[in-house]
């Protein structure tokens, strides 16, 4: 019976997911004729080109995208299996940092399930703006970081997807205003830092009534009508509404990246980042 290789299989996602031999090559320690190699084997057994090239990224086509979910399943099931059995000896302390909107929405999903598998396994995890966790001074203090790149910026860690910002607020009074209130984070948010951007393009006024680091001081002020934000939409709660208008401006995407640190700790470090990436991307 012919089987499938799961090597070659997270050969095949890593490209995907990357837009290019090289990059999965770097990610997964292999040179670019041998990540060449992988695929034209996968392909041989199936029968089936995967890829497209695109200017100077492949993307998969049709079958490519059948195949890839299906893919997706089995390395999460064979890593499953994994983890399962590692257990018992995976302990240590790990120090995360991540933005405060996905500590809110990504970590009850995580910690539960992360703890009950691995209770040796000590977190340690920190909120703040992504360029506060990326910076010189902190980012040494942390093993894992999720963060927000923009996307013109270059990219250091391990890019998880590419999320559209989106307008969230509260349907019901959304605008209430003459002017175009403004829920933000302080300075040095990507998020605020595009809004204003955008906005500064227009002719609409606007202003900004209420400022606050964390997500859910935000999502009280919006609650109470004091103004509109914006969020990745992989992140926004399920107590915001995503606010669409002819006000409002486009406002591109961001990155979401991991960086994974040198740490005391690799295996308990990598399985987490596990855990991050199944329920992003």
């Amino acid at each position: 019976m012919k089987q499938l290789s799961l090597d070659n299989l997270r050969t095949f996602v890593a490209i995907i997911e990357l837009g290019a031999y090289n990059k999965a090559g770097e990610l997964l320690g292999r040179s670019q004729p041998a990540i060449s190699l992988q695929i034209k084997k996968l392909e041989s057994q199936l029968n089936k080109k995967l890829f497209d090239k695109v200017g100077q990224r492949y993307q998969a086509n049709a079958d490519g995208q059948w195949l890839y979910e299906r893919a997706k399943q089995m390395l999460a099931l064979n890593d499953d299996i994994f983890r399962h059995h590692e257990q018992d000896t995976l302990r240590g302390r790990l120090r995360l940092g991540i933005p405060s909107e996905f500590a809110s929405t990504l970590l009850p999903s995580i910690i539960g399930e992360f703890n009950i598998r691995y209770p040796d396994v000590s977190l340690d995890v920190t909120s703040s703006l992504s360029r506060q966790l990326l910076s010189s001074a902190q980012r040494k203090d942390f093993d894992l970081i999720l963060a927000l790149v923009n996307p013109e910026e270059p990219q250091e860690g391990e890019l998880l997807i590419e999320d559209e910002l989106v307008w969230v607020g509260d349907a019901k009074q959304a605008f209430n205003n003459k002017h175009l209130s403004l829920v933000l984070a302080p300075d040095g948010c990507i998020y605020r830092s595009r809004v204003i951007q955008q906005l500064k393009q227009q002719t609409q006024a606007w202003k900004i009534s209420y400022t606050n680091a964390d997500l859910y001081g935000l999502i009280a002020a919006i609650k109470q009508g004091l103004g509109l934000s914006a969020l990745a939409k992989t992140s926004v709660p399920p107590e915001l509404d995503i606010i669409k208008n002819k006000r409002l401006p486009h406002l591109g995407k961001v990155k979401i990246c991991l960086f994974n640190q040198d740490t005391q700790h690799p295996q308990v470090s990598k399985t987490l980042s596990d855990y991050i990436r199944s329920r992003i991307t």
